[in-house]
């Protein structure tokens, strides 16, 4: 650790904190900057005015490895959805190549222990899930080349049902997951793919446990016990990834964290078009920019009283419940980052130091903080891995 990137470090960490965080393997499941790589004009080496993740915050935050989402509505599917799921991936190769003193891209946990191993030259693991089913074409074919390209994971389901899993937030087709279904999480065990059930349907979930040999996470999830979001994971369901050996990556989106920012969403049935509406405005057709437009609009409506503040520190409730409930072995951080509404203190990468000192705070061993920084997500990819069969 340089001493510009200790000193960048959100202030009011200790420098216990401060050393055990940039000690620690840093890993994060999920972001959405892959949108804002779609731009010529975004440039990944330079700290930008807004957003959440470039290389110089991703440094002050101490990150190690991190996990570009290709996304697209579900509204996309068929030959369309695979060629910007195509397009997608390139742009994730190349910005990845155009920094490659910085940035290298991982396919497994060895390249990112490799990746660790050479941080003194600032290397950043990079890896890539696919976050969707709907990307697939109902063709398996398509899932074996995304894993020739290098992606990880893929999501089961985004907001919307795929013609063959049940999504959280659409009513139910499938009964969970269909026959098809269960033949895509064999192959992605065969693939050392690992399965993703955020967003996925409870069944959906449960029928995932039940097909996969392998362990499946969830890269981007909160706790339903603190916030009801169908969007989170029961108890019994967290139980249930982890005696099967996986993790649950904690969600830092305000509207999964907090009950009080969902209520005041849901009295309101203007509010969401309300935020679509002035980030469709603000955005002007540049889809890297909509979904910063879009939390931005969220923090007026903060400012306006329209909707509740939501401190950081709830994002350490959720690790605390997941940890009672399933043990500090199977819980880690997926932020949304660039994808979702980030809670106030907790804007960009350059913040998660804060979480060691809020961990350390509630007493947890330094050997239970490194597993939940990111000990726990490799040690997961490199269980899926073991199950590969090419």
């Amino acid at each position: 650790m340089t001493a510009e990137t200790e000193s960048g470090v959100a202030s009011g960490v200790s420098a216990r904190s401060r050393a055990l965080h940039f000690r620690s393997l840093v890993i994060d499941t999920h972001v959405d900057t892959t949108q804002r790589l779609l731009c010529d004009a975004f440039d990944l080496g330079v700290q930008q005015a807004d957003g959440s993740v470039d290389i110089p915050r991703l440094r002050e935050g101490g990150v190690g490895a991190i996990f570009f989402a290709i996304w697209m509505p579900g509204t996309v599917t068929g030959p369309q959805a695979v060629q910007r799921a195509l397009q997608q991936i390139e742009a994730v190769h190349a910005h990845v190549a155009r920094h490659a003193r910085d940035l290298v891209l991982a396919r497994t946990a060895q390249d990112i222990r490799e990746a660790r191993a050479a941080r003194a030259a600032g290397r950043i693991a990079v890896l890539i899930g696919l976050e969707g089913g709907h990307m697939l074409n109902h063709d398996l074919g398509v899932l074996r080349e995304y894993a020739r390209l290098g992606v990880r994971y893929m999501t089961l389901t985004h907001m919307r049902n795929t013609d063959w899993a049940d999504a959280s937030t659409d009513a139910p087709v499938h009964n969970g997951l269909s026959d098809f279904g269960k033949e895509v999480i064999r192959e992605m065990n065969r693939l050392g793919m690992a399965v993703d059930i955020s967003h996925a349907s409870d069944k959906a979930v449960a029928d995932a446990l039940a097909t996969s040999a392998a362990p499946v996470f969830a890269s981007h999830s909160s706790c339903y016990a603190l916030c009801a979001s169908p969007r989170n994971l029961r108890d019994d369901l967290i139980r249930g990834i982890a005696a099967k050996g996986g993790v649950v990556q904690v969600n830092f989106h305000m509207g999964f964290l907090s009950q009080r920012f969902r209520d005041a969403e849901n009295a309101d049935p203007n509010l969401e078009r309300d935020v679509d509406a002035r980030a469709e405005e603000r955005s002007a057709g540049d889809p890297g920019r909509l979904m910063i437009e879009a939390e931005n609009a969220v923090r007026e409506m903060v400012a306006e009283g329209k909707l509740p503040r939501v401190d950081w520190t709830e994002i350490v409730d959720h690790i605390d419940h997941a940890v009672k409930v399933a043990g500090a072995d199977r819980v880690g951080l997926g932020s949304d980052f660039d994808g979702a509404d980030m809670p106030f203190g907790m804007e960009d990468a350059s913040h998660l130091p804060q979480i060691t000192e809020a961990l350390l705070d509630r007493r947890y061993s330094e050997d239970d903080i490194r597993k939940i920084l990111g000990g726990n997500a490799l040690r997961f990819l490199q269980d899926v891995e073991a199950f590969a069969n090419p």
